[in-house]
């Protein structure tokens, strides 16, 4: 069974919380196995909500986060919401610094079987680079990285997961030029006019963040669309085709930029179906049934 680590900034926007039911689901029908989920944003109800969330989803998985990265102004109302609709069993406190989390779930996996879903800011990533044994560990033990960043449909694009900020500028354009295995992307462009998670129940701890964030009819499907693709695992069933060769990103502005090399490590995503499609693909997949 494949097995994926998720990286999430579970912040401000709610394509996030699609994403990880996607996942969990898929982890509870046994499609893949979910090792965990490290967060790349740190406010006060960051892991107190996905605790709550997860488990409602009926997955019970390690959880990390960033506890440095605590530099975010606007708070997002769903998550104080999910923290206070449930018990809240893991606090941010109560989990392990992303490089320790990282540590501890590479260090027990076997060669090249993890695939890593990252759906936020690329720093958490990058700084397993900076340490000799983590870019080890993640040379041995990790097989490919599946990453929503990017707006690869011109030269020179700008996308927030890359641009947000001086950090996130200086690690995409590390990411980019060191990560060691290969690496698909899913740009900006792919899922803006994808609408889904529009047909949720009542009484949907999932219906409850899309309210919250002010997307009771749907939202743009950049992280499920990521994480269904990552699950299928194979772009042309998912509905795409892929250009491979090298991204770049600039380190000062977060600009983005491809050459195109037919072996190239890297590859970014384009659509070949109606966006019908791809809503209908996630929609399918969001029922806890």
């Amino acid at each position: 069974m494949r097995k994926f680590i998720l990286e999430s900034d579970w912040w401000s926007d709610c394509d996030d919380a699609v994403a990880v039911r996607l996942l969990c689901n898929a982890h509870r029908k046994k499609e893949v196995e979910l090792l965990g989920i490290n967060l790349n944003a740190c406010m006060e109800f960051s892991i107190p909500s996905l605790d709550v969330f997860t488990r409602d989803c009926g997955v019970n998985v390690p959880l990390g986060i960033a506890h440095d990265a605590v530099d975010f102004t606007e708070i997002p109302s769903y998550q104080e919401h999910l923290a206070r609709s449930g018990t809240v069993l893991r606090r941010n406190q109560d989990v392990l610094e992303s490089i320790d989390f990282y540590r501890q779930i590479l260090g027990q996996a076997e060669d090249h079987s993890i695939e890593i879903l990252s759906i936020g800011f690329p720093q958490e990533l990058a700084r397993l680079l900076e340490k000799r044994e983590m870019k080890t560990l993640v040379l041995n033990k990790v097989s490919h990285l599946w990453i929503m960043a990017g707006k690869w449909d011109e030269q020179g694009g700008r996308e927030y997961n890359f641009c947000k900020n001086p950090m996130t500028c200086r690690s995409g354009a590390q990411l980019c030029r060191s990560w060691p295995t290969p690496v698909t992307f899913l740009g900006w462009e792919v899922g803006a006019s994808v609408i889904s998670a529009d047909q949720l129940p009542d009484g949907d701890l999932l219906k409850q963040v899309m309210t919250d964030h002010g997307s009771v009819n749907g939202r743009s499907s950049w992280d499920p669309m990521l994480v269904l693709l990552a699950v299928i695992g194979d772009p042309e069933r998912a509905g795409y085709r892929c250009v491979y060769g090298r991204a770049h990103v600039d380190e000062k502005d977060g600009r983005n930029f491809f050459t195109e090399e037919k072996n190239g490590p890297h590859r970014y995503t384009l659509k070949v179906k109606e966006d019908s499609f791809y809503a209908d693909a996630v929609n399918q997949r969001l029922s806890l049934q």
